[in-house]
């Protein structure tokens, strides 16, 4: 079996009475891109700064490529930083900013050009070298940050909220950007973030935290589609949740009982935990509940319900609905197929009973 390039185990930080971090366990496989995600204060800048060395752990082990590394310095561990401000050193050049790691590793003139050219190609922007920090734009330095921390070959690439000083379009460029180098390269990287679409987009696998411990860690389409807990389908994505009761269980579905929708024959690799006449509750997506006109057929497969446009947000490709079923306000979010439907508009709501999932536990 491979060695994890990280490997956490039972990873606790306290901050006098204050657990930052709860317990934390977590193997990161060599070679991949792995985001640590949730909302400000869950612990997930905390327990990259442990990795990095920048605090200590109060209990458990750190290892990094088989080593244990609690008590080794930040600057002996050979890992990469990039941080939301970029942390450049504003009096040196680009070249030298990116030079910089590497005149501590006793590496000669002639190799530091040698590799800092070939990281400023890799994040394209070989001709900037003898400019300032001042004189780039906010991509361009968060691309210089990128270059300085690569450069030095990292055993782990280490990015907190690098991308959150960008604006929208911008981004959504740099992501994909990021994913390509670090495809490139095939360093293990552990990004943090609190922007569900950065983690989706960009995660081999995700870590989801909550008040400093793991709620769920799987690949994006696993911990989006299959959510272990009521705070990952709320926090990852858009969800309507509704009490519900298991009525039977055989080997392919899960029969729900759930009001408003009645039964329904939820897949099994989604409805896991589920035991005939247990309670639990239901997730069903936004994006998974259609509106059509009154007059429109059900298709096959579908459940329909009827309900009243309440709210309209407009979002130019897609728009979210909020609409009222009996004393329910459900959230749909659908792609524009003509015009949307306008605020107090009668609607049929159709859901694919396949496309939920389940989560066990006593119904609300």
């Amino acid at each position: 079996m491979d060695t994890p390039a990280v490997e956490l185990t039972d990873i606790v930080k306290e901050f006098g009475a204050f657990t930052a971090v709860h317990r934390m366990s977590l193997s990161i496989p060599e070679g991949s891109f792995v985001t640590l995600l949730g909302p400000s204060g869950c612990g997930k800048t905390t327990t990259l700064r442990m990795v990095a060395g920048l605090l200590d752990p109060t209990d458990g082990e750190i290892r990094i490529k088989g080593s244990r590394v609690n008590e080794v310095p930040i600057h002996k561990r050979n890992l990469g930083l990039v941080f939301q401000n970029y942390a450049l050193f504003p009096h040196k050049t680009v070249y030298d900013n990116v030079a910089f790691g590497l005149k501590y590793r006793d590496v000669s003139k002639s190799e530091i050009a040698t590799k800092v050219e070939a990281a400023l190609e890799l994040v394209q922007l070989p001709h900037l070298g003898d400019r300032y920090p001042r004189q780039l734009s906010g991509g361009q330095q968060q691309r210089i940050a990128l270059a300085r921390a690569i450069v030095i070959e990292p055993d782990v690439l280490l990015l907190d909220e690098p991308l959150s000083a960008l604006d929208a379009n911008l981004r959504e460029d740099m992501r994909v950007e990021l994913k390509r180098i670090q495809h490139r390269l095939g360093v293990t990287t552990i990004f943090v973030t609190h922007d569900q679409s950065e983690a989706l987009a960009m995660s081999d696998f995700i870590v989801v935290m909550s008040a400093g411990v793991v709620e769920q860690v799987g690949a994006p389409e696993a911990v989006y589609n299959t959510p272990a807990s009521e705070f990952v389908a709320r926090f990852l994505g858009a969800s309507n949740i509704f009490p519900a009761r298991t009525t039977e269980v055989n080997g392919e579905d899960a029969v729900v009982d759930v009001e408003p929708f009645g039964n329904l024959h939820v897949p099994i690799d989604r409805a896991r935990g589920a035991r005939a006449g247990a309670g639990g509750k239901l997730v069903v997506r936004a994006e998974h509940l259609t509106l059509r006109a009154t007059d429109a057929p059900t298709d096959s497969g579908s459940i329909r319900i009827d309900g009243r446009v309440e709210t309209v947000d407009y979002q130019g490709q897609a728009v979210r609905y909020f609409v009222r079923v009996g004393e329910r306000q459900l959230q749909a979010i659908n792609m524009i197929d003509g015009r949307p439907f306008a605020e107090g508009s009668e609607v049929a709501l159709h859901l694919r009973p396949r496309e939920c999932a389940l989560l066990p536990g006593d119904a609300a």
